[in-house]
């Protein structure tokens, strides 16, 4: 059976992303209290057969939800998994700008701003809440430029690349003189970064060793610079998931391929495989 969990701020079509589904022939229900969600497929599991298109399940799951329990969501993640489900989190975001705009001509409340708060507080406390959510998002939807019309065509277009295997998103090593690979579509240049060849105890290690590893780790700009990559590309390959392509490469490049980006794309790759499914590494001057 497969399980879509669809959550988002408010404003940013979640209830359309779930009319869509439901137009799909999913069996949804919106705004499951967090703690029903294991017993709930279990229920709909015990009686697959009783319950129409019982195979594709939707549910809505948002900040309405008690406040307290959203930080659970990992351990209910895990709990469902343990269940056989494929489970696909479908996560739709705008920027500030277009919620407060959407609020503004619908006229209505925000939800988290019943006790007096401003619009802007609603939506930044909103933001902080559904990290636990947003963070373990399999599919991610940026409606902010996007009409009801273009939001319904996006998440069916996602949810037919979800199926037929999604986007594979590879983030390659290489270096500069070498060539740059021919078929990057991102290309970052991290020369500028302390360059562990010049320690002679770790001249002949990779990206891939500890003490490499270790001596990049405690630099500030290698720091910042993995923060940097890591918040723009979360901002922009989701644009890549609509179906038109099932490869994106992300090309790292060095003077020699060997060291810095050797991890970093190391790095971009771990931290992006919690986020998504189909990510791959390719270090092409270590051969691996």
């Amino acid at each position: 059976m497969r399980l879509i969990i669809v959550s988002g701020l408010s404003g940013s079509g979640k209830t359309i992303a779930l009319q869509t589904l439901e137009d799909l022939g999913y069996y949804c229900v919106d705004n499951l209290p967090l703690q029903l969600l294991k017993p709930f497929a279990e229920t709909v599991l015990a009686h697959e057969r009783n319950v129409l298109s019982a195979n594709t399940i939707a549910v809505g799951i948002d900040a309405r939800n008690f406040l307290d329990q959203l930080d659970d969501f990992p351990d209910v993640l895990a709990d469902l998994t343990e269940l056989g489900l494929t489970i696909d989190i479908l996560f739709l975001q705008a920027t500030d700008d277009a919620l407060v705009q959407r609020y503004h001509e619908t006229r209505r409340k925000h939800p988290l701003g019943l006790d007096g708060s401003s619009l802007m507080e609603a939506i930044q406390r909103e933001r902080r809440l559904l990290q636990a959510i947003s963070a373990h998002a399999t599919m991610l939807i940026d409606s902010s430029q996007t009409n009801v019309h273009e939001l319904r065509d996006l998440v069916r277009s996602r949810l037919h690349t979800q199926a037929a295997g999604g986007l594979i998103l590879l983030f390659e090593s290489f270096g500069y003189k070498h060539g740059v690979p021919a078929d990057a579509d991102f290309v970052f240049d991290v020369r500028f970064l302390p360059n562990p060849h010049w320690d002679r105890k770790l001249r002949l290690l990779t990206g891939l060793d500890k003490p490499v590893r270790d001596f990049l780790l405690s630099q500030d700009s290698v720091l910042q610079l993995l923060d940097d990559l890591k918040l723009m590309l979360e901002r922009w390959i989701p644009r890549f998931d609509d179906g038109s392509r099932s490869y994106l490469t992300v090309a790292i490049g060095c003077t020699g391929g060997q060291h810095r980006s050797v991890f970093i794309a190391a790095e971009l790759a771990e931290h992006f495989s919690g986020l998504r499914p189909n990510v791959k590494t390719r270090h092409r001057e270590l051969g691996s």
